[in-house]
């Protein structure tokens, strides 16, 4: 099966790359974008493809050579070398080459909206639901990605009911869409007397953010509603009606912004988020998964429900999908994320392998 799935790859790589090499192409500008693109996402399986031909035809070689016989025990110990090592590199171009022709998701190439809410506990969890979006866009930093705050509702304390922010960047959505899910924190409060600790959680969602020409929204299924913006306790932001409430009516999606001074800048974030939302649940219908929707990525924030654990008396993060557990919980709010993030794509990968036929 794996020799024939690397003489496929090599063979679909050399044609693409002769069709490349005619003159004609060079003349229909989609088609050239096109073979460009396969190529380029054939190049890391075909170099592994030929690696893999070449150890295999090594091992043939060694094994027919030892199977001939009359050879001294130098060279017999030689060929058998030869042999086991051309034997261990095709077991590890097998894994590699299975690896390489998984069907990626096309949505990780794109940009990402990051929605976070407040869940169980009150203030404490206005407070972290703030230091989860503090987190995730350091992360974001850390990636060279751009960060843009599309929404925002405070808390009391100076944390965050809701923030909703745009990640700017090729890969955005790959990189932060295990974040998606319910964060549960476990630490004394600042409003605690006692010294007790609490259990609050914030939720995180993750969305693809997509073009106006991939979601087509008719404006007659939009109801869209101006009003006053307001600020933390009821303070006036500006004495114009400039925030902008949109209602998808076929799917009851609400969406609202404030944030900035100028009308048509709400309305045009709003609309962002709003074909974000849409996207997702047209995905959703896809797989078959409509009861879930967008609240299968976070549950219903209740402490039961949880994908990561932050443990402040110990110092520890625990991510529940893998169980992997660091003691770095200072470093992870800063954004070091990358060995969650790691852990989680290596199981993704796992569950795809295991569900392929390759």
């Amino acid at each position: 099966m794996i020799d024939r799935l690397a003489a496929e790859i090599e063979e679909k790589y050399e044609a693409v790359t002769k069709e490349l090499a005619d003159p004609a192409v060079y003349r229909d500008p989609a088609r050239y974008a096109e073979l460009s693109k396969v190529h380029a996402e054939l190049a890391e399986a075909h170099r592994l493809a030929v690696e893999y031909r070449q150890a295999r035809e090594a091992f043939a070689e060694a094994e027919a050579m030892l199977d001939e016989g009359g050879l001294d025990p130098e060279m017999k110990e030689f060929l058998a070398e030869e042999k086991a090592a051309a034997r261990e590199k095709m077991e590890r171009l097998e894994q590699e080459l299975r690896l390489a022709v998984l069907e990626k998701d096309p949505r990780d190439e794109k940009n990402a909206i990051v929605e976070i809410r407040a869940g169980a506990g009150g203030d404490e969890a206005a407070l972290f639901a703030a230091e989860l979006q503090r987190m995730l866009m350091r992360y974001a930093e850390r990636l060279k990605f751009k960060t843009e705050i599309l929404s925002t509702t405070e808390g009391a304390l100076g944390g965050v009911k809701e923030v909703i922010f745009a990640v700017k960047g090729k890969g955005a959505y790959g990189a932060l869409k295990y974040e998606s899910g319910v964060h549960r924190v476990q630490r004394v409060p600042v409003t605690e007397s006692t010294g007790r600790i609490h259990t609050s959680t914030a939720t995180v969602a993750v969305l693809p953010e997509v073009e106006e020409v991939e979601i087509e929204i008719d404006p007659e299924d939009v109801r869209v509603d101006v009003f006053r913006s307001t600020g933390p306790g009821g303070q006036s932001v500006n004495t114009t009606d400039s925030a902008v409430r949109l209602t998808h009516l076929p799917t009851g999606i609400v969406v609202s912004c404030q944030d900035e001074k100028s009308q048509l800048q709400n309305k045009e974030r709003a609309f962002r988020i709003l074909r974000a939302r849409l996207y997702e649940l047209a995905q959703a219908q896809r797989d078959a998964e409509l009861a879930a929707q967008r609240r299968s990525q976070v549950g219903t924030g209740d402490r039961a429900q949880k994908i990561r654990t932050y443990n402040f008396p110990q110092g520890r993060v625990t991510d529940h999908r893998v169980g992997l557990t660091s003691y770095r919980l200072e470093a992870v709010l800063e954004g070091e994320l990358e060995e969650f993030t790691e852990a989680l794509q290596a199981k993704a990968r796992a569950e795809q392998l295991a569900a392929t036929e390759i």
